[in-house]
């Protein structure tokens, strides 16, 4: 069978797929660490294992050219993609946020908080009022916060904080995860399974609040923690296929230091 079938499975189950969507979150998550260009040919191979046709994907890579995000050029008779300026910046702030290492907090003791922003990493509550766990996190212009404890249950909390497409969005996360025990063994399904991790991951990160762990109910804690140990066994295949040279497309360039990092922080 198939490893990517129970993954490509749920993705279709979801509705139709935005192939633009799936292209960038491969460009986010492989190419920018490599060079920032990819030849034509790879994209196209990759997509095919992830079961985008060639017009499907040609329609995509139009609209995005379209709309700004990236940018065609030519070398021989090789076609290589990048990522505009525009589409580099806005996917780098993204990245801090996917690529950010797992928090295991103590759920006891937390920091409401009242101002115009919350600061970074904070549960935005709504109406200026904001949530963490670290006890010195102050506003940054200006506001007040209460320490304290928080009495009712990590399933009470999750009730009122924790949305139904939230839920569900985790709930669909911690199954793709559980079918990749099945570890791809080919560098390509690797890069594919990789793909199709970061590209729910990035939507749970960039869509909704990241509520710490410890106000999460059973099964649906510690998401960043579990993504982050996938991650870490697909990256040494899945870069092993970026490596290779094939008749229709060039090596990519070596990754960045800072691949390695992702989800562990500075060292």
């Amino acid at each position: 069978m198939d490893p990517l079938a129970p993954l490509l499975q749920s993705l279709a189950a979801e509705g139709r797929l935005r192939v633009w969507s799936l292209v960038i979150s491969f460009f986010g998550d492989a190419v920018q660490p490599r060079g920032g260009r990819v030849a034509a040919a790879r994209l196209q191979r990759l997509m095919e294992r992830l079961g985008v046709e060639g017009g499907a994907l040609r329609t995509a890579l139009s609209r995005l050219a379209a709309d700004g995000w990236l940018e065609r050029d030519r070398e021989g008779r090789n076609s290589f993609y990048r990522l505009s300026k525009g589409g580099v910046a806005e996917f780098a702030p993204a990245s801090g946020r996917i690529y950010a290492p797992p928090r295991h907090e103590n759920p006891g003791a937390w920091v409401l908080g009242l101002s115009p922003e919350p600061p970074e990493g904070a549960l935005d509550l709504g109406g200026g009022a904001w949530l963490c766990a670290d006890a010195d996190r102050q506003p940054a212009d200006g506001g007040i916060t209460v320490s304290g404890q928080l009495m009712a249950s990590a399933d009470t909390l999750a009730a009122r904080l924790l949305s139904d497409p939230h839920r569900a969005a985790l709930e669909r996360l911690g199954a793709d995860i559980e079918a990749l025990s099945a570890m791809p063994q080919d560098p390509l399904s690797a890069m594919a399974a990789r793909v199709l991790l970061i590209h729910r991951w990035r939507r749970i990160v960039l869509r909704f609040p990241e509520i710490p762990q410890g106000l999460l109910p059973e099964g649906l804690d510690d998401a960043r923690g579990r993504v982050a140990a996938v991650y870490a066994r697909l990256l040494p295949p899945s870069e092993a296929w970026c490596d290779a040279e094939d008749p229709g497309f060039p090596a990519m360039p070596p990754p960045l230091p800072a691949m390695a990092r992702r989800f562990r922080g500075p060292e």
